[in-house]
């Protein structure tokens, strides 16, 4: 059982060596545990600290590329290196490292798919009423979309399984939080909670400026996530209040032609001439996104039929050492190496050591 711990970090050469001090070198159950650094364009000596503090795994990116593109491309590297685990930790060492053998347990039990640790925000101090308040709406609304019930949804820290991690693509640019949630939940993985205290803020976050643009960015990739996974809840919706929309000012406008006085009152019909045209636009676009969701779903299936081959065990050979004879025995590392060497040079680095 190998377990990768990522660590996404922005110029943290400050905090980096609390995160990697409390990180466990021993978990109950588990045989290898690996640490790795997802530089995300940092400009100061992250990289060189975790180094010098023994860290071997990097993946480096030449500029600053988000939250949600350094958790995939961690991911990636992880499941490349034959990863049974991914745990997601802050540079800012805002998690309890140590808390990182009860966030796999689940997993190792069989017991969950994906293992979030709930920081209990109404008891962080230096969270604010307001801000409190709203990341309670904002897991209400995740646990709506997703059909789940988990009490702290914006939770970075967090426990993937290999399975999972193939069965999930990060699409968004902001956070992958949320919407690994709801295709989470929407695809039937079993996740679970587990509490966890926080510990005392380092510095402001790097990931928004204030959080109405947190907000702002978080229910921008909710409502797509969740248009992506119901479309008929949300089309079907718009369609009934822009049909009831419609009949209204169109029942009014024949009650008072009946009494012979429409002609003083044709706004109505106006009005409801326009709330019909949209009730048949969300019908059409509903159409349109059930089309679309279909073949998300075969996308999505060959995609991962793509990732078993290329993680699979394996794939730890370099691809560049398969010979015709081993390809003819084992199809799946010819498949596996033609997926590694069709990169572009534009994509991420990953090194070791």
């Amino acid at each position: 059982m190998r377990v990768f711990i990522q660590i996404p970090c922005l110029n943290e050469e400050q905090t980096l060596p609390l995160v990697l001090a409390g990180i466990p070198t021993h978990i109950d159950g588990v045989d290898e545990i690996h640490i790795l650094i997802v530089d995300d364009g940092s400009t100061d000596r992250t990289v060189e600290v975790a180094r010098e503090l023994g860290v071997e795994h990097f993946v480096y990116h030449t500029r600053n590329m988000g939250l949600a593109r350094s958790f995939r491309d961690g991911v990636d590297y992880a499941l490349q290196h034959g990863a049974d685990i991914v745990v997601n930790t802050d540079g800012d060492n805002q998690y309890p490292q140590e808390r990182i053998a009860d966030l796999v347990q689940p997993i190792l039990r069989g017991e969950a798919d994906i293992v979030i640790g709930d920081r209990q925000t109404k008891t962080i101090a230096h969270f604010s009423p307001f801000k409190k308040l709203m990341q309670g709406v904002g897991s209400a609304v995740v646990n709506f979309a997703a059909e789940t019930d988990l009490p702290d949804a914006a939770s970075g820290f967090r426990a993937y399984s290999h399975e999972s991690l193939i069965r999930l693509n990060v699409v968004t640019q902001f956070s992958y939080c949320m919407e690994t949630i709801i295709q989470a939940g929407n695809k039937r993985l079993r996740i679970a909670s587990v509490p966890v205290t926080t510990n005392p803020k380092t510095r402001e976050s790097r990931l928004f400026k204030n959080i109405f643009q947190h907000m702002g960015r978080s229910a921008q990739a909710i409502m797509r996530s969740y248009v992506m996974f119901k479309p008929h809840a949300v089309f079907l919706t718009l369609g009934a209040l822009f049909f009831i929309g419609a009949a209204i000012p169109f029942g009014r406008f024949i009650v008072l032609t009946a009494m012979g006085v429409a002609g003083d009152h044709i706004q109505s019909l106006i009005l409801g001439s326009a709330m019909l045209v949209g009730a048949l636009l969300s019908i059409a676009l509903l159409v349109i996104s059930d089309m679309l969701r279909t073949n998300r779903t075969l996308v999505e299936d060959a995609l991962e039929r793509i990732k078993l081959l290329q993680y699979a065990p394996d794939r730890t050979l370099d691809p560049r050492q398969v010979t015709a004879a081993e390809g003819a025995q084992h199809p799946s590392l010819t498949v596996s190496a033609v997926a590694v060497e069709a990169r572009t040079p534009s994509q991420h680095r990953a090194t070791r050591g």
